[in-house]
Order: structure tokens, then C-alpha cells, then sequence
């Protein structure tokens, strides 16, 4: 090999090297973009999605150890976050067929140093959320799934079944028989809650 095709080797080489690097940069940037913009989502899809309180914080952290293991293979057929949703919906399903699923305790006591008002209004928050959480329990990972995406986090049914992996119509379905389920559960809560509150 002449020293011309040594250097020319050697070029390439350092060239490809220095792709490497710039493509890893680059793919570490898009995951800090990615986590600024959809932390929060996350965070919300996984607590709709039955992980606890206590337990959020460590699946959303497998989340996004997973984003980061593929987000070079993501190539942009859907929109960032329905894969992002996909991706939650399998860990948390993960999550909840796993032993560590902790049961949280619900509390109306409100930390000390707020005033009336507002420990009335995170009072009333966080029974109206444990309610919620409650009648999501009922709903199979399927039919949970569809009602959280589509009437919660707002996509559209067909970004819905792409991150489901399922044909629409059957998106359409789930999403049918979950609104029945959520509407008795609430009318459930309803009743219970004024069965209370009467004398």
C-alpha cells in the first residue's frame, strides 16, 4: 500500500470515528430535548396507567432508558410521543405483572403551612384523582390504555392505535366499552359520596 492510500485510510477512518461521535452527540442531545418536552407526559401516562405515586419516578426512568436505547432506530413513522406512549404503555404493563407493585396510601391529611383554602382544594384534587385512579383499576391494560391516550393525554384514535399497535376499529372498541365502565364507576362514586354526605 502506498503512503498516499495509508493516509487516505487513516483519513477515512478518523472520519468515521468523528461521524460516531457527532451522531452519539447528537443522539444525546434529542434525549435531553426529549426528556424536557415529555417528562412530564410521561410521568402522567404512567400514573394513569397504574403505577403509584411511590413507584413513578423509577419506571419513568426505565422509560427513558429505554428511549435512549432506541432512539436511533426511531424513524420518524409516527410522531415522537406515541412512540414515547408505546414505549410507557409496555413498561408499565411490565411494571404492574411484576412483584413490586406497592399499594400507596391515600391520605386527606394535608402538610402543615398551608392555608384553609388551598389544603381544601389539594384535598379535593387528590380524592377526585384517587377516584379516577380507582375506576382506571377497573378497566382491563387494553381498554385503559385506549381511554388514557384518547380522552386524557388527547391523541388522535389513529395515533391512539399506532402507539397500541391495533387496528383503529378495534381502538374504537376498547375505547366504546372503557367510556361504559368509566361513566358507571363514576356514577358509582357519585352515589357513594352522596350517600355519605346525607345524614
Amino acid at each position: 500500500m502506498t503512503v498516499l492510500g495509508s493516509l487516505s485510510t487513516a483519513s477515512l477512518g478518523d472520519a468515521e470515528v468523528a461521524s460516531t461521535r457527532h451522531a452519539s452527540a447528537r443522539s444525546a442531545a434529542s434525549l435531553v430535548d426529549i426528556f424536557r418536552e415529555y417528562a412530564p407526559f410521561v410521568w402522567r401516562t404512567l400514573r394513569r396507567l397504574g403505577v403509584p405515586e411511590c413507584d413513578v419516578e423509577d419506571v419513568c426512568q426505565e422509560v427513558f432508558v429505554v428511549v435512549h436505547r432506541k432512539l436511533d432506530d426511531f424513524e420518524g413513522r409516527s410522531s415522537v410521543r406515541t412512540w414515547i406512549y408505546g414505549i410507557c404503555a409496555r413498561t408499565a404493563s411490565d411494571y404492574r405483572r411484576s412483584g413490586r407493585v406497592r399499594r400507596e396510601i391515600i391520605t386527606d391529611v394535608t402538610p402543615p403551612g398551608t392555608d384553609e383554602g388551598r389544603q381544601d382544594e389539594a384535598v379535593a384534587f387528590r380524592q377526585a384523582r384517587a377516584a379516577l385512579d380507582r375506576i382506571l383499576d377497573t378497566l382491563d391494560g387494553d381498554k385503559r390504555a385506549v381511554f388514557v391516550l384518547y380522552e386524557i393525554e388527547e391523541l388522535t384514535m389513529a395515533e391512539v392505535a399506532e402507539a397500541l399497535g391495533c387496528p383503529i376499529q378495534t381502538a374504537y372498541s376498547r375505547l366504546h366499552s372503557a367510556r361504559k365502565l368509566v361513566e358507571a364507576g363514576v356514577a358509582r362514586a357519585q352515589a357513594e359520596s352522596s350517600g355519605r354526605s346525607s345524614p
